[in-house]
């Protein structure tokens, strides 16, 4: 008893300095602050195409109980989310990119995002549905570009259209640069052959893929692969020398038409992908006068198409007017300096050409394949210069 009074006294006299074994108000720890030492940024990729994205990350470290909050913003371009999402500019740009600590603005991390502007598509032979290819006759261009005495018309489809300056025919005489536009090889070099080829050609490219075409000649009946008849040369239209055509009459029969159904087809709308059009000798500048085959071009085929709707804005036509070689006494590049016109909707108005590459008539079968979506153009075509200088590009 004597032993308990002191530790009694205590308690009652100083109430205020003990608890006098009551722990509820014993002194607690405190929690230590928290602080942000560092924030770092991270965006994947670091570079990207413009209109591009890349995902951005922050890294946050600190002591204690810290916030891992942060917010984003960019600056020379861009936009970035609250996740760190990061669109490109629509132009060229270095691009800064900071993550800010929510809880400690003064720590910050970036990133640097290089923005490349997106190489523009390799140019292409725009796709068509109505390629027509008109066959003219032994003119050389320095005898056709800018003689509107001559060749008015012609010179109007040039002002309109596109003008290879620097295309040549590849031999003399005629029947070789036929084979060229339709094979890809000159075959023969005997203008009184008759001989059917097998070889690979844009017919047999467009039979195998179901693209339709018709062959219109002046002269000849439906479905006929003979001779010379008439006004008619058969090395004008080597299509009738290609065994795809010319061994299945069938074939023959569906695609070797009078020049009359051209007219009649264009009328109908029910003209094919591909038209390949033979005046006779006495109207594509063979045997008749210049004059009397730029009026029968313009007559017979330019005129009518222009009222076609695919010659027209928005459609997709594409007319080749060809020269088969130039006069015999120009033997550049094998069959002289020659002056094609391509004209349509699709091709670049009033352009001259501006490259220095040549041309010849394997370009042109490649240009016509392109067109028409064909695979692989045949022999010298697949490897020759593109001629997509002339059209219009999207």
């Amino acid at each position: 008893m004597k032993t308990l009074l002191p530790a009694l006294v205590t308690c009652l006299v100083l109430p205020a300095l003990t608890s006098c074994g009551d722990k509820s108000n014993a002194t607690q720890p405190q929690t230590a602050a928290s602080t942000i030492t560092s924030v770092a940024s991270l965006c994947t990729p670091s570079t990207v195409a413009t209109s591009a994205t890349s995902q951005c990350t922050a890294t946050v470290q600190g002591t204690g109980a810290f916030s891992s909050a942060v917010s984003w913003s960019v600056t020379s371009g861009g936009t970035i989310n609250a996740s760190g999402l990061f669109t490109a500019p629509t132009t060229a740009a270095s691009v800064d990119i900071a993550a800010t600590s929510a809880q400690d603005p003064t720590k910050s991390g970036s990133a640097t995002i290089t923005v490349q502007a997106t190489p523009a598509p390799p140019p292409q032979i725009p796709a068509s549905q109505h390629v027509i290819l008109v066959m003219e006759e032994n003119q050389s261009y320095s005898t056709i570009v800018g003689d509107t005495s001559v060749w008015p018309n012609f010179n109007n489809l040039i002002a309109t259209g596109a003008l290879p300056t620097n295309y040549y025919a590849n031999s003399h005489p005629s029947i070789g640069n036929y084979f060229m536009l339709t094979t890809g090889q000159l075959l023969t070099t005997d203008d009184n052959s008759t001989t059917v080829w097998n070889v690979d050609n844009i017919a047999r490219r467009m039979l195998s893929t179901g693209v339709s075409f018709r062959i219109y000649a002046e002269g000849i009946t439906q479905g006929y692969t003979g001779g010379n008849t008439g006004l008619y040369l058969i090395r004008h239209n080597p299509f009738a020398m290609l065994s795809d055509i010319a061994d299945n009459q069938q074939v023959a029969n569906a695609t070797i038409w009078p020049f009359s159904q051209f007219a009649t087809d264009l009328a109908n709308n029910a003209l094919p992908a591909f038209s390949y059009i033979v005046p006779d000798v006495n109207d594509d500048a063979h045997n008749g006068t210049p004059q009397q085959a730029d009026a029968w071009l313009e007559a017979n085929v330019v005129t009518p198409l222009s009222a076609n709707s695919a010659f027209q804005t928005g459609g997709d036509g594409l007319l080749v007017v060809d020269f088969d070689e130039a006069e015999d006494s120009d033997n550049t590049y094998g069959g002289g300096h020659v002056a094609p016109v391509l004209w349509g909707p699709i091709v670049q108005p009033g352009y001259t050409q501006t490259s220095t590459t040549v041309y010849q008539h394997q370009s042109m079968l490649r240009t016509m394949t392109e067109a028409l979506g064909l695979p692989n153009p045949p022999a010298a075509a697949a490897t020759a210069p593109n001629m997509t200088e002339f059209f219009v590009q999207k």
